[in-house]
């Protein structure tokens, strides 16, 4: 475990940031080990990244989507729970016990062991492992006698304007007076849960070219058995199902200048599409940093993406959020009272440092399959389309890694996740109208593509988008709209082969 270091050491009661708006210059990869490039490298990157335009052949590297770190497909639905492919064997044994960590079973405190104390009160589910089964993709409750485990709903209010000046266009929210950051619907005995989740759908169809159609559906999200009284009237609601896991240490080694070079908030180019960076408050460092994790990028690292899950999800405390009771707010008094796991065996807290850096660990490396039938014509076909559609604009096919000092494994990679990791507006359609920093209620991160293919052989089903509600990528493509629109478009009314040959491309990584 040489490589674990316990972060939070670095965290700051009282974050201080900056005194004047953030700017894209102000931004750093604070926690990463990070040797800079040279210029002779800088230019090599600008030349390997730079769009193709050849579609005869695959190119050079492009069956390696995670560059070194890539795995070899799995015919199993345990695709994206193979460790980085460049690992070596000692830091392996830590990515198991991340993983055995993952996957572990909390109970109420207390009971006859330490090590799983802490459960809840209130909680979404028992472990990691059980929204993000099989490291993959999460799903809305499919019927009356489905449960939501690998869905959750974020809750805010409207907060003060000045609440954080610092960051430019940031907006402010507070969470739900009653129910805190999201909605807890299990709780250990003896407590109620938060509320109950329900999805109704109504089916809208879509015409297609050459007399093909299409049906969307369009959810309706309700919560019943609020179990604290009523919501705020002002409250937000954000359903999201659980993202697949694959490739996260290698998005967080992508330089932020890189992303933020992306960024054309005005759309100088004129092409419709804006993207935007996040730009959110590090618990750790205690300044702005830029938003990589999270549907609407609202976490700066995978570190502290964990750590507020452990928090938010299951109800355990980490040295970052220590509140043995989890999300339970002020009004829920009688939840602020139940027994805790926190013990200074584990750093004052439910999970050490040491512990939930191994987890952080483990979801650094979860290893991002090869890509399939790049050489097919039907795929190279739908990468012309994918290119001349527009969806790279958003989609960005290829970035370069940071050199890193003691990560060999994301350290200078060219890697495929076809994410620029920026903010655009999705349209009215997909909004939430639920704020978070930066990010607008119709704006949403670009999400990566690589593994896509493998949606099926991994989660058993094909549903996609923030909340699940797409039910094909097809289905996905349709319900684009904002800076998305016009590609949404093109694709509608394009010939049905290049449509087919598309989503065969999609499907291939």
């Amino acid at each position: 475990m040489k490589h674990v270091q316990a972060r939070f050491a670095s965290c700051l009661a009282a974050a201080v940031f900056c005194t004047a708006p953030l700017w894209a210059a102000d931004l750093e990869d604070l926690h990463l080990p990070v040797t800079p490039r040279t210029e002779a490298e800088t230019a090599r990157v600008a030349a390997i990244v730079a769009p193709t335009t050849d579609f005869t052949a695959a190119e050079t590297f492009e069956t390696n989507a995670a560059g070194a770190a890539t795995v070899p497909v799995s015919a199993t639905s345990d695709a994206f729970s193979r460790p980085s492919g460049n690992i070596t064997f000692e830091r392996e044994l830590d990515f198991k016990v991340g993983n055995g960590l993952f996957r572990k079973l909390w109970v109420s405190a207390p009971s006859s062991t330490l090590a799983s104390d802490g459960l809840g009160p209130l909680y979404n589910a028992r472990s990691c492992q059980r929204c993000h089964l099989k490291d993959g993709r999460g799903h809305p409750p499919e019927g009356p006698d489905d449960n939501a485990i690998s869905m959750l709903v974020r809750l805010s209010i409207p907060g003060h304007a000045e609440a954080m000046a610092e960051i430019q266009d940031y907006i402010s929210t507070a969470p739900e007076p009653t129910y805190g950051s999201q909605v807890q619907d299990l709780a250990i005995a003896g407590h109620p849960a938060e509320a109950r989740f329900t999805v109704a759908y109504t089916e809208v169809p879509v015409a297609l070219s050459e007399g093909q159609t299409a049906s969307l559906r369009v959810p309706q999200y309700r919560l019943t058995d609020l179990g604290y009284g009523p919501l705020h009237p002002q409250v937000m609601t954000s359903p999201r199902v659980a993202p697949q896991m694959i490739g996260l240490g290698l998005l967080d080694a992508i330089p932020a200048q890189d992303i933020l070079a992306l960024a054309d908030p005005e759309d100088r180019d004129g092409d419709g599409v804006s993207g935007r960076a996040n730009i959110v408050p590090s618990a750790v460092y205690g300044k702005p940093m830029l938003g990589r994790f999270g549907l609407k990028a609202g976490q700066p690292s995978v570190w502290e993406q964990s750590a507020a899950a452990f928090h938010g999800d299951i109800g355990i405390s980490t040295p970052l959020h220590p509140e043995g009771y989890g999300d339970c707010t002020g009004a829920q008094t009688r939840c602020r009272t139940v027994p805790d796991g926190n013990t200074p065996a584990h750093d004052n807290a439910e999970i050490s440092s040491v512990g939930l850096e191994l987890v952080a660990f483990y979801a650094s490396n979860l290893g991002v399959p090869a890509r399939r039938d790049v050489d097919d014509p039907e795929v190279l076909q739908g990468k012309r389309v994918f290119y001349e559609t527009g969806c790279t604009a958003c989609h960005r096919p290829k970035h370069v890694t940071h050199r890193l000092q003691g990560q060999p494994e994301q350290s200078f990679q060219l890697i495929w996740p076809y994410t620029d990791m920026l903010l655009h507006d999705m349209g009215p359609a997909l909004a939430d109208n639920r704020p978070e920093a930066r990010a607008t209620g119709r704006e949403w991160r670009t999400p990566p593509l690589w593994g896509i293919g493998l949606t099926q052989q991994v989660s058993g089903h094909t549903y996609f988008l923030h909340d699940g509600r797409a039910r094909s990528l097809l289905e996905a493509i349709l319900w684009h709209g904002g800076e998305a629109e016009a590609a949404k478009n093109r694709v509608v009314e394009m010939p049905r082969a290049d449509r087919a040959a598309l989503l065969r491309f999609l499907e291939s990584l």
